[in-house]
């Protein structure tokens, strides 16, 4: 590999993907204030200053992204971690120019899809009538290109509505599996409890969603718990296979 392309250069859509795979060290070489008002990601301030400490401090197989204002000063420094060793040196395109502009455009449909549904477009975290977020919303309407780019934009699962029901429960009632799986991803909490004690397990048994009951299973749901009135998901179940399967994890004492 020559010097003059020792480093690679990627776009914003690159610089995207590349932030998803969460290992990645990202560094603002922009002035103070530019990176106190904005920043990509968890960007961290580098300058001249504090640049020894960063090469002699970091392994030389971190991956590292770097950017500017448009792109030029980032390519000094992509060649200075180049030099010292480094293997995975990235240098964003246009910089954090490009970057905003990209951002604009990408979330513009999303944007647009918060202000249809009654939420303010900036905020993937909104309450609005009966408790309900816009996550709730996307997963009851069992959307998933809309979970996945709220929660790409920062739409928090723990929230619940005024039935004490998270997005979890909504999904289940959307029926999309690949919705559920998305929110399990995410971290949300499965065997959580309503205001009437139901799980999201209970619920899909009663309405005899058997595919949903069987991928709560799988992800751990507890087909013990009991709801205010003693009933668990088995009493619940609406079909036989739903009956079948909670039937052979309360055999286990584990889900399958």
């Amino acid at each position: 590999m020559t010097r003059s392309t020792a480093w690679r250069r990627v776009d914003a859509a690159a610089t995207q993907a590349l932030l998803r795979q969460g290992d990645v060290l990202i560094f603002d070489v922009r002035d103070p204030a530019s990176f106190a008002a904005g920043r990509i990601g968890a960007a961290r301030h580098l300058s001249e200053a504090d640049l020894e400490r960063v090469l002699f401090g970091t392994r030389k197989t971190q991956p590292l992204l770097i950017y500017c204002y448009h792109g030029n000063a980032s390519q000094t420094y992509a060649q200075i971690f180049v030099d010292f060793g480094f293997t995975a040196v990235y240098d964003l395109i246009g910089g954090y120019e490009a970057w905003q502009a990209f951002a604009t455009a990408s979330t513009a449909p999303l944007r647009e899809w918060l202000v249809e549904q009654g939420f303010p477009p900036d905020d993937p975290n909104a309450v609005g009538q009966h408790g309900m977020t816009p996550l709730m919303h996307a997963c009851r309407q069992g959307d998933e290109a809309r979970v996945a780019a709220l929660l790409e934009a920062g739409a928090r699962v723990a929230p619940l509505n005024s039935d004490g029901n998270n997005a979890l429960w909504l999904a289940c009632y959307g029926g999309n599996l690949a919705v559920i799986d998305r929110l399990l991803e995410a971290g949300i909490a499965v065997d959580h409890q309503n205001d009437n004690g139901a799980t999201c397990l209970m619920y899909a048994a009663s309405a005899g969603k058997t595919a949903v009951v069987e991928r709560l299973l799988r992800a751990g749901a507890d087909p013990r718990l009991k709801t205010l009135d003693d009933f668990t998901a088995l009493d619940l179940a609406a079909n036989l296979e739903c009956l079948q399967l909670l039937r052979a994890a309360m055999r286990q004492g584990s889900p399958p």
